[in-house]
């Protein structure tokens, strides 16, 4: 993979968001973020899946790894908004890559 690399574990696997934010279904492939807790967050009457760094309950959690462009990137950071925030991660697979966790 040449482009960025994000993983997601929530709503950015979704066919229909992919095509709404980027305009095309992303291809991927599976990977696993360790040490990290699953959570959730509720926005109005929305609740969605949140990953905290260590936190309470640390356990495996599996997703996919999306190149993207920058373009993109920046198309899934306005969708994200201000529930979440982007950082660096390493994934099982030893790649590198960007999440999305509790902001």
């Amino acid at each position: 993979m040449t482009g960025v690399l994000l993983f997601s574990y929530g709503t950015l696997q979704d066919p229909a968001i992919q095509i709404a934010h980027f305009g095309r279904r992303l291809n991927g492939a599976p990977d696993r973020l360790d040490g990290f807790t699953r959570s959730t967050l509720t926005d109005g009457d929305a609740v969605y899946p949140v990953l905290i760094p260590g936190g309470p309950a640390p356990a495996p959690v599996d997703g996919v790894i999306y190149e993207l462009t920058e373009a993109d990137l920046a198309a899934a950071d306005a969708y994200e908004g201000g529930l979440y925030r982007r950082i660096p991660v390493r994934l099982a697979s030893g790649t590198e890559a960007w999440a999305y966790v509790a902001a």
